[in-house]
Parts: structure tokens; C-alpha cells; sequence
């Protein structure tokens, strides 16, 4: 079995993973707030400079814009989870209603009938997931260039490649037939058909007279539940965080940034001979911080695209099949996924 996907457990950030995460920005902005440090100190354009007060209102503005847009973010990420806590619950109930109502004469039949709807049910779980985790073109391993080199190098650091999962074929052939496996896994949204086969599978065993109305009824009210939690996530999934929202709070980040040295060297400069100069590691440090602020919200709001802050599919697909298949009473489970790294997948 493969790992892929994954979110950060761990209670704080190690130095290490700041600096990999945000620590390729700062020699740029070390080069650019020297840069100006030196065409203070060496160029008569200090007429090309500005009073403070004006870049920190636009510092401000800016704070409060990006405050918005980490908020937005947190909050697509939060539904997220609960919208897969909520799968959590409902595959549980599923598999509680289909062992107590679904009944025979004989007990074989009924067994047979039961291990096929709840392994069918666990190979939705599986193609649910490889399906919210292909590309999308907002996402950063989509992306070309540095963003999308350093999204693909900490998926393949993690886990197997967003394109080539094989642990979801290897998932759905242990509990699909083969037969059904290859008349699901070409389908256009093989998890839809999935459902849709399990609604199929109902209608037999209600003709058979091995359930009665009633409880035919519950358990079609429990695949339709399985809809709407496909149909959120899709729906997070397929629409981004509007564009003009997140794109403008990355441009006016770097305008603060651009600007925000022309207003403060001149007052540093104020301190003595060598106070521009000192002035860069207090640039550096404040564009830092602004460019973090950026970054958090930029890597929330796309919770299924298979980086380190994602919802832990993987993990929870994980657990309800340990949970489901207890149920059925198997004792041969696999076993819990573990974090790597301080990441859990």
C-alpha cells in the first residue's frame, strides 16, 4: 500500500520547516530592501523617496485584505473536514443499517450480500478521494515554474504522484470484482456509478423480499447522504476561491513590499551614519512577515490538492475501513496510517 495526501499534525513548526516553507523568499528580499538601502546611501534620489505615513496606510489595507482572504481560506478548509467528518459518520451508519437489515433465509446469501455493499461502499471511499485529488488549474502543482516545482517535490517527498496513484487501483480491485472493477474504474465519475450501482444492488435484495420497504427506504436515504458529501466536496473542489480575491491579495502584497522600503529608510537614516543600513534586517524581516501572511492563506484554500495542509484522506479512508470491515468481522486488517514526518496523510 502507497501514501499520498496528507496534513501536519504536529502542535508547532519546527525552525526547519519555516525555512522550508517561506525561506526562499528571503534573499530576494534581502536583495531588493539593500538595493534601496544603497540608492539612499548612494544616489542624490532622495527626492524619489516618501513619508511613512502614507505606505502605512497602505500597509494596513493590506493587513486587513489579507486577514479577509486567510479567513475565506480557513473557512473552505474547515468545511472540508467536516464535510469528510461527516462521511465518517454516515459510513458507520451505513454499514450498522445494511448488517441489521439486510436479511435471508439463508445466512450465506445474506452475508454475501452484506460484505459486497459494505466493500463496495469502501471502494467509493477510495475513488472518492483519487478523484478530488487530480489537478485543477488553480492548484499549485498545476502551476509552472518555482511554485509548481516545489508543490510536486513535497508530494513526491510524501507520497506517490497525484496522476499515478496506484494505491486507489490496488483499493478498488480488493473490493470490486473484477468484472465490476472494469465496468466502474472507465467510468466518467466512477464514484457517482458507484453509488448508483449500490442503489441497483438495494432494489434486487428489496424484489427478493430480503428487506422490507421501510428499510430499503432508510438505506436509500443513507446512499443519497453519500451524494451530498461527494457533492460538497466536489463543489470545493471544482470551485476555487474567486480569483480576483486571491490574486489581488498577492499584488497588493507586493506593492507594500515595493514600497514599503522608500518610506522606512529615511527614517532609520534619521538614527545616525549607519542607520539605512540597519534598516535591512527590519525590512526583511516586516516583507517576511507580509509574504507569510500571503503564503498561509494561498496553501489553505485548496484543501484536496495534495499538500502538506490537506485533509488527511488517505488516513480517514483508512480508518473507516478498519471500522467497516471489523464490523463484517474480519480480523486481518490493515493497519492504521501513521503520520511521516509530522505529517499525516
Amino acid at each position: 500500500r502507497s501514501s499520498s495526501r496528507y496534513m501536519i499534525i504536529t502542535k508547532n513548526f519546527s525552525f526547519k520547516n519555516v525555512f522550508l516553507f517561506t525561506g526562499h523568499h528571503l534573499p530576494w528580499l534581502a536583495l531588493w530592501m539593500s538595493s534601496v538601502v544603497a540608492l539612499y546611501e548612494f544616489s542624490n534620489f532622495h527626492w524619489f523617496f516618501i513619508p511613512w505615513l502614507p505606505v502605512s496606510i497602505i500597509g494596513t489595507a493590506v493587513a486587513f485584505y489579507v486577514g479577509f482572504k486567510n479567513n475565506s481560506a480557513y473557512d473552505r478548509m474547515w468545511e472540508a473536514r467536516k464535510i469528510w467528518g461527516a462521511i465518517v459518520n454516515s459510513s458507520r451508519s451505513w454499514s450498522n443499517m445494511v448488517l441489521n437489515f439486510v436479511s435471508d433465509p439463508s445466512a450465506e446469501t445474506a452475508a454475501l450480500w452484506q460484505k459486497k455493499l459494505i466493500y463496495r461502499h469502501l471502494a467509493w471511499l477510495y475513488a472518492l478521494r483519487s478523484q478530488l485529488l487530480l489537478h485543477t488549474p488553480w492548484e499549485h502543482a498545476a502551476q509552472k515554474g518555482m511554485v509548481g516545482k516545489y508543490a510536486r517535490r513535497r508530494q513526491k517527498r510524501f507520497g506517490v504522484g497525484l496522476l499515478d496513484d496506484a494505491l486507489t487501483r490496488t483499493e478498488l480491485h480488493l473490493f470490486l470484482g473484477e468484472e465490476e472493477y472494469q465496468g466502474l474504474i472507465d467510468a466518467q465519475n466512477t464514484a457517482t456509478q458507484i453509488i448508483h450501482q449500490q442503489g441497483k444492488d438495494l432494489k434486487a435484495i428489496y424484489e427478493a423480499d430480503s428487506i422490507d420497504s421501510f428499510r430499503h427506504m432508510e438505506l436509500q436515504k443513507v446512499l443519497n447522504d453519500f451524494y451530498t458529501h461527494q457533492g460538497k466536496c466536489e463543489r470545493i473542489k471544482k470551485f476555487p476561491l474567486p480569483r480576483q480575491y486571491a490574486n489581488m491579495s498577492f499584488i497588493f502584497v507586493c506593492i507594500f513590499i515595493f514600497l514599503m522600503p522608500f518610506g522606512l529608510v529615511p527614517a532609520f537614516a534619521d538614527f545616525g551614519p549607519y542607520g539605512a543600513w540597519v534598516s535591512i534586517p527590519f525590512l526583511v524581516i516586516v516583507g517576511w512577515l507580509y509574504v507569510v501572511m500571503e503564503l498561509v492563506g494561498d496553501y489553505s484554500e485548496n484543501p484536496f490538492q495534495g499538500m502538506a495542509n490537506d485533509i488527511p484522506m488517505l488516513s480517514l479512508c483508512r480508518t473507516i475501513e478498519i471500522d467497516l470491515r471489523e464490523m463484517l468481522g474480519e480480523t486481518d486488517l490493515p493497519p492504521a496510517i501513521q503520520a511521516q514526518h509530522g505529517i499525516l496523510m
